[in-house]
């Protein structure tokens, strides 16, 4: 392979892949985002700013457009392991094989220049020029290069969705270009200049990996820490390195598919810390890398490798189901909707490795999630974990010892546990729950709504989940905005009530998004009228029946209501 040298030349002749120890695809097309300007994107708009530059041009002296460097490991003959630049080549390929889909489609056959790109770059009867990791590569064949297959369904893993996206990103952005500004495209991509570095070991590879990725856009803990395993597996495995390696690319796998399901849930490095708090039985495990790479320093680190890669393959595989169990359980739901991930899934990743009967899990959502609402609630600054890390060492496969301790806090007058005590929690819900603490006022509200529809004691009525509630929003039923006609139904905003009622929280409600917007500052009758679809809603019309108004006696009445509940049920 060249030093110096343009795309199409760095691939005629040879075969490119992506190495197990990579990264898989990672690059946006930033279509959900406001500034839509994520890599794939940017991609496309630098060449089309370029082919409208004096470098593209001018007749002579044209400067070709530059792809920069790329790193390889040499396997054997023409077959090449890409280290570094595996997302731009990547995009290249996506880019090129949606250029001549374009091409065939308009022209029913490629020319004779366009049929030797498509074989120099993408594929040359069956054999196939640049392959991406193992677990997405029959994708990325399917739907990219042979475009055999048309649907998004069965793509487990987000870098296959990605390879996806950006595909149809690029197909949809040709097919409103002329044919002109595609040929140009596609000559200028083929065309482009690059430097390229070839090293000869997987070990020297790996290790080229860790130094080019720590120079430049930083790849996760996780993917270095894999890459960090590997190179000491093919530095001191000895006979064992074959077959260790094998495991440990197997367990990735595994761990790349998993990641697919809880992305939009828990970050794949928030994974890596909260394994390292189930590892070695601690909440209070914080740097991953840090201590991860004292382990690899010990004469029993392959041991170490090989357990630890099991238990965050267990723990991607554990969070994969809880993201499921939450919508089953709302127990499970309540104690992930304010946060505090760094207690809450430690408890979850060991008790589902402990075999916890889902009854128990669902003691133990109930249980966790109340303390971490209280934590919320009351802003102590006394630390949560140094009284939960007893029981979390202990959690087998009861979780006993986890209820009765907080059972415990939430009723002991001991300095030590009383933070979080009922009469913590009531002075801290007497005062005002401004902007800050909307979040948790919806989640109150939403406990408070199940418990309505318990208390009912009608057969037939389930309680309802926080995410079948459409944009949950915090309605003041008074208006923070007051409305001055003469008969809105609201009271007098004098100091004391925006001192005392408008932000307690016996004015708020919960609504849906669509509703609240509809209703804004309007009269309490009109707001009253469409108060009709939750528990509480008719609550604040049962109220109000007699008089049609809403005022300080009412929501002081309210919110002594709401107080109890919480005291009594959280």
């Amino acid at each position: 392979m060249e030093l110096s040298t343009n795309i199409i030349g760095m691939l005629r002749g040879n075969k490119i892949f992506v190495p197990d120890y990579q990264r898989a695809y990672s690059w946006d097309t930033g279509r959900k985002d406001a500034d839509y300007r994520h890599q794939v994107n940017t991609f496309l708009l630098d060449l089309e700013e370029y082919i409208k530059s004096d470098a593209c041009t001018r007749m002579e002296n044209k400067i070709p457009y530059y792809f920069g460097h790329f790193l390889f490991e040499w396997v054997d003959d023409n077959k090449y392991a890409i280290i570094d630049g595996q997302q731009r080549l990547t995009t290249i390929i996506i880019f090129v094989a949606a250029l001549l889909c374009r091409l065939k489609e308009e022209k029913t056959e490629l020319s004779e220049d366009e049929y030797e790109i498509l074989e120099d770059m993408i594929k040359r009867r069956s054999s196939y020029k640049f392959s991406t990791v193992q677990y997405d590569d029959q994708l990325f064949r399917d739907y990219v290069v042979d475009n055999t297959k048309k649907d998004h369904y069965g793509i487990t893993t987000s870098s296959g969705k990605r390879l996806v996206e950006a595909y149809d990103f690029f197909v949809e952005k040709i097919a409103e270009m002329p044919m002109s500004k595609v040929q140009t495209l596609l000559r200028v991509v083929v065309n482009a200049s690059c430097t390229t570095h070839v090293v000869n070991s997987e070990p020297e590879a790996i290790q080229m990996f860790i130094f080019q990725n720590n120079r430049g856009k930083k790849p996760s803990h996780l993917e270095v820490i894999k890459a960090q395993f590997m190179y000491h597996i093919h530095i001191y495995g000895g006979d064992e390195t074959t077959s260790l390696i094998g495991e440990v690319k197997n367990r990735f796998e595994n761990i790349y598919r998993s990641i697919s399901s809880i992305e939009n849930f828990v970050k794949e490095d928030d994974v890596l810390t909260h394994t390292l708090r189930v590892y070695f039985n601690s909440l209070w495990e914080s740097n991953a890398t840090e201590r991860i790479n004292a382990e690899l320093g010990k004469t029993t680190h392959l041991e170490f490798i090989r357990k630890f890669s099991m238990a965050l393959e267990r723990s991607f595989n554990n969070l994969s189901r809880l993201n499921q169990d939450k919508h089953n359980d709302i127990n499970i739901e309540a104690s992930l909707l304010c946060g505090r991930y760094d207690i809450v899934l430690p408890f979850y990743i060991k008790a589902y490795s402990n075999g916890v009967s889902m009854s128990d899990m669902s003691r133990m959502a109930q249980s966790v999630g109340d303390i971490i609402l209280r934590d919320v609630i009351i802003k102590t600054r006394a630390d949560l974990r140094s009284r939960l890390d007893g029981v979390f060492k202990s959690l087998d496969n009861s979780v006993e010892d986890v209820v009765e301790r907080i059972h415990f806090m939430k009723n002991t007058t001991d300095w030590w546990w009383a933070y979080w005590n009922n009469d913590a929690l009531r002075v801290a819900m007497e005062g005002n729950w401004y902007s800050n603490y909307h979040r948790i006022a919806k989640i109150l509200l939403w406990k408070y709504e199940n418990h309505l529809i318990k208390s009912e004691g009608k057969s037939g009525y389930a309680p309802i989940s926080y995410r079948s509630i459409e944009s949950p929003h915090l309605e003041h039923i008074s208006p923070q905005t007051e409305n001055e006609e003469v008969a809105a139904g609201y009271d007098v905003y004098d100091e004391e009530f925006n001192e005392k009622y408008l932000y307690c929280i016996g004015n708020f409600l919960l609504l849906s998004a669509p509703h609240n917007i509809s209703i804004g500052n309007k009269p309490f009758e009109v707001k009253r009228s469409s108060y009709n679809q939750l528990r509480q809603h008719r609550e604040i019309q049962e109220l109000t029946e007699i008089d049609r108004v809403w005022d300080r006696a009412k929501i002081q009445s309210r919110k002594d209501k709401i107080v109890e509940f919480v005291v009594n049920n959280l």
